[in-house]
């Protein structure tokens, strides 16, 4: 379980093919995998992978077929940047919301503005998404979501499904939105919450009509 903050960005150093899955080697910030231990769950870019080697801040993973295409991992390369956390222990605080580290689905970045200019360090942006269509029913303005593993409160929602996020300074700083660009792919996953709740609320309504 996780809290969707994100403690910073970590580097894709290597990906080696194996028998029926892909092996990962991860570059953590120096210090970040202190008392990390093999088995370990790590969230990135919001997945949840297990830790199978470690050693200083290189931490590899498998990654299985499932895994790749149903979030935004397929797509990435060598070098490639991703926003990391790690598991929560029990009694941390949780500043963000439960996140499970179980993608529903992808979106697409549509539109990215920064408020003020890209090289002054107190900037804002908006982002605007683009929900693939199975997940839209879950997506409500000021409802929790997390994007690459970050939580965030949905904004606006547009007729087409798409829906907006103000990001905060700290945030650019501190994970991968900053570099994002028109047509890139995120990880979804919907507040288990308000999944639960739209569902029953669902299944209730079907019920009734069938009585």
């Amino acid at each position: 379980m996780f809290s969707g903050i994100v403690e910073g960005v970590a580097r894709l150093q290597s990906i080696s093919e194996k028998q029926g899955h892909l092996e990962w080697e991860i570059h953590l910030p120096a210090g970040a995998a202190k008392g990390l231990e093999i088995g370990a769950s790590v969230a990135l870019n919001g997945v949840c992978l297990t830790a199978t080697g470690i050693k200083a801040d290189i931490v590899t993973f498998d990654l299985i077929t499932e895994t790749l295409e149903r979030s935004s991992l397929g797509a990435l390369v060598e070098g490639s940047s991703l926003n990391y956390e790690r598991s929560m222990k029990f009694g941390d605080e949780v500043g963000g919301h439960l996140v499970s580290g179980h993608i529903m689905a992808t979106g697409t970045v549509e539109e990215i503005v920064f408020v003020n200019s890209p090289d002054t360090i107190s900037k804002t942006a908006v982002l605007i998404i683009k929900p693939h269509p199975s997940v839209s029913e879950y997506i409500f303005e000021k409802g929790y979501i997390a994007i690459d593993g970050i939580s965030l409160t949905v904004g606006k929602i547009n007729p087409n499904g798409s829906f907006y996020l103000h990001i905060i300074p700290e945030t650019l700083r501190r994970t991968t939105l900053g570099s994002k660009t028109k047509g890139d792919l995120v990880n979804i996953e919907i507040d288990a919450i308000t999944q639960a709740t739209v569902d029953t609320v669902r299944r209730m309504l079907k019920e009734d009509r069938l009585r």
